[in-house]
């Protein structure tokens, strides 16, 4: 049974999101504030961690900071009651693996959280299934496993998001070939829930940063414009 922690500082909605994820068969964990959950996961890793934004002691994103500066790639999705595209962009810079904004239906957000873990559990079995051989791929100076979600480049580790990871990988499954906003994006969530799908550039900048560090001479991701991003076939 996947565990869940829920992090809130409303206990009203705690209580309401408890009773939804345990009736969808949810192991659930919770904490009143990002610091709380922080220590939780710590002290017993979920599976999938939800959070609010604005909370006391330790935001949603400096939870998200936190997680991902000890290369703690759990999927993670943060709730915020902000207007506007600013605050998903900044949460997603910060490695969020999606955002819901409130107020939301909760089926959404199981939804969400579903979607996450489903694509993890396909991964692995998937992997299981093919070998490890075909879990890894090698294009030029990047090696791919996703049966451990490893990356590197020019053999350099990358540390990357289980979103970024996707994105990588369908780009780099497919050398030469364009592939749209819309189709990355559908390869990466899948669960037919509508963000605009400019964020996809969101997870291209943060990877060609990622890559660049690794690699100052880094040039395979390409910008068609107009069009969407391909990886650069030079095989």
């Amino acid at each position: 049974m996947p565990t869940v922690l829920l992090i809130d500082d409303d206990a009203a909605l705690l209580d309401v999101l408890s009773l939804a994820f345990e009736e969808a068969g949810y192991d659930v964990a919770r904490a009143a504030d990002g610091k709380a959950g922080l220590a939780a996961h710590r002290a017993r890793a979920a599976h999938a961690i939800v959070s609010d934004v604005n909370m006391p002691h330790l935001d949603g994103f400096a939870l998200c900071r936190a997680l991902r500066s000890a290369n703690d790639p759990v999927p993670l999705v943060l709730l915020t009651s902000r207007d506007g595209e600013i605050d998903e962009a900044l949460g997603l810079e910060l490695g969020a693996d999606d955002y819901v904004a409130k107020p939301f239906k909760t089926r959404v957000l199981l939804a969400r959280v579903a979607a996450l873990l489903r694509r993890d559990a396909l991964r692995a079995a998937h992997a299981g299934a093919t070998g490890a051989n075909d879990a890894a791929m090698t294009r030029g100076a990047l090696r791919l496993n996703a049966e451990r979600l490893e990356a590197r480049y020019a053999d350099a580790a990358l540390t990357l998001t289980l979103t970024e990871f996707r994105v990588l990988e369908a780009l780099a499954r497919r050398p030469g070939v364009v592939l749209s906003r819309a189709q990355l994006l559908e390869q990466v969530r899948g669960d037919g829930s509508v963000v605009a799908d400019r964020i996809i550039d969101t997870y291209v900048r943060r990877l060609r940063r990622k890559l660049e560090a690794a690699d100052a001479a880094f040039d395979a991701l390409e910008t068609v414009v107009g069009a969407g991003y391909r990886w650069r076939s030079n095989e």
